[in-house]
């Protein structure tokens, strides 16, 4: 079974008098432990099917299934819960607490999720060490590096075992050198077998990916495999 299944997929909004057109039937599936980017232009659709992948909105009409569950037909709280359980967001911006520690921001999906303090602090500190920083627990996002908040922001999207990480723009706000590490990261954590999505509009960053699907007008335009990525043996194979 695909852990991510859109079937028909439309999103349209209303924008005064006129009606926008986002996603326009898209249908596709994604399997559990692929690498996939999703590029488009402006107005492609792309921050839309974010949004709807993420869990942070709901199609028009079609339907999408997500790791089983029929995530179209939700209501806003049980979102929210399989936000919580099942997705690890990435963003740009990092979206940390200022005056908290790396510990305490990557251990607050825990808390939402009801973890008793004791093993949600020791879950934290495994993903710390996972992504490189066992000795940056206690500081906060101001003595940190810019690299080194985007580590601390992917630890606190790994802590609770989501089955997707869903990554947008995850380089915008880091220079080139950076940001070729935070993807040489992304690939150490596919290798592992997470699932990871990554939003970008730039091509570089989407060749680290296994799979590119591109939107365009609302449709996907192209589906394909990035061979470039691939181990050699599984790109001759």
């Amino acid at each position: 079974m695909s852990l991510i299944r859109l079937q028909n997929i439309t999103r349209s909004y209303e924008m005064g008098a006129e009606t926008v057109h986002a996603l326009c039937g898209v249908t596709l599936d994604i399997q559990r432990g692929e690498y996939v980017a999703l590029m488009g232009p402006s107005g492609s659709g792309k921050s839309t099917m974010m949004n709807l992948l993420g869990c942070l909105d709901t199609p028009s009409s079609g339907t999408f299934e997500l790791n089983g569950s029929l995530v179209s037909k939700m209501d806003d709280n049980q979102l929210a819960e399989i936000r919580n359980r099942e997705i690890g967001f990435v963003f740009q911006s990092f979206h940390l607490l200022p005056r908290s520690t790396a510990l305490h921001n990557v251990e607050l999906p825990l808390v939402y999720a009801g973890i008793p303090t004791e093993e949600r602090r020791e879950l934290a500190k495994a993903s710390l060490r996972h992504v490189g920083l066992g000795d940056r627990m206690l500081h906060k996002p101001n003595e940190l590096s810019g690299g080194q908040r985007q580590r601390v922001a992917i630890a606190r999207a790994l802590v609770n075992n989501p089955a997707i990480m869903l990554a947008d723009e995850p380089t915008g706000n880091l220079d080139s050198r950076t940001g070729e590490e935070i993807m040489l990261l992304f690939d150490e954590l596919h290798r592992k077998g997470n699932t990871i999505i990554v939003v970008t509009h730039e091509e570089d960053i989407a060749r680290h990916a296994r799979r590119i699907i591109r939107l365009r007008d609302g449709l996907v335009a192209a589906d394909e495999k990035n061979v470039r990525s691939m181990p050699r043996a599984m790109a001759v194979s």
